[in-house]
């Protein structure tokens, strides 16, 4: 049987449809953003990777800054909606902060590109706001998580439970930046079982950041 060629002369190359080649484009940026960093990679390394002329690729988006912000974009919103959906009311907190922990854990371990890319860009807000948003979200998920018990204490004041947001608050560059730090380190670690790695990250961020908002504090100055 004679293969379809569109009505192309025999031997040529059939012409990807626009979307698909729009979808190629992109998983090529997001693997060469991941690795060499933003500053780092330009438009030729993504045409070379996509095996296209670097003004195909400019067909598709106007500058460097368009492709990333269209890369981060999918990233967060994927990422973003698993942990959303990883969330329910009906469980109780430290349950939820469980599934969100595990949903990072997924997420590193099936999409590594994507995963290597946050973990390159999340604290550089001069290379896009996506990627801060992500930030500032998965902090105040994690914030609202510990404090939900005591907002739902009948014995706490509203003046106690100012001090109690404002402590959650302060807590949360600590609270997600060990726990990414603790994912990344699992993946470079495969001796490690996962099941033990997800239990350390849930145990600090309840156990150690909970005890810490609540007010509890060394009987000494730290030096």
């Amino acid at each position: 049987m004679t293969a379809d060629t569109g009505g192309a002369a025999p031997g040529a190359r059939r012409r990807m449809p626009h979307a698909r080649r729009r979808e190629q484009l992109l998983g090529e940026a997001l693997r060469e953003f991941g690795r060499r960093g933003y500053h780092l990679t330009q438009m030729e390394h993504v045409a070379a990777a996509a095996q296209v002329s670097k003004a195909l690729l400019y067909q598709h988006f106007a500058s460097k800054e368009d492709l990333f912000a269209e890369v981060t974009e999918a990233v967060v919103a994927e990422l973003t909606g698993r942990l959303t959906r990883s969330v329910s009311p009906d469980r109780g907190s430290v349950d939820n902060i469980a599934a969100m922990v595990r949903v990072l854990f997924d997420y590193a371990t099936d999409e590594p590109d994507a995963w290597t890319l946050v973990i390159r860009h999340l604290d550089k807000p001069e290379v896009g706001t996506e990627l801060q948003g992500l930030r500032d979200r998965l902090g105040e998920a994690f914030a609202g998580l510990l404090l939900r018990r005591r907002r739902a204490d009948p014995q706490m004041s509203p003046g106690a439970l100012a001090v109690n947001e404002y402590r959650a608050r302060l807590l949360v560059p600590l609270m997600y930046g060990s726990l990414l730090s603790m994912v990344s380190w699992w993946l470079d670690r495969p001796e490690v079982a996962r099941e033990e790695a997800e239990g350390m990250a849930v145990e600090f961020i309840w156990l150690g950041l909970d005890r810490l908002r609540s007010g509890e504090r060394l009987d000494r100055p730290v030096r």
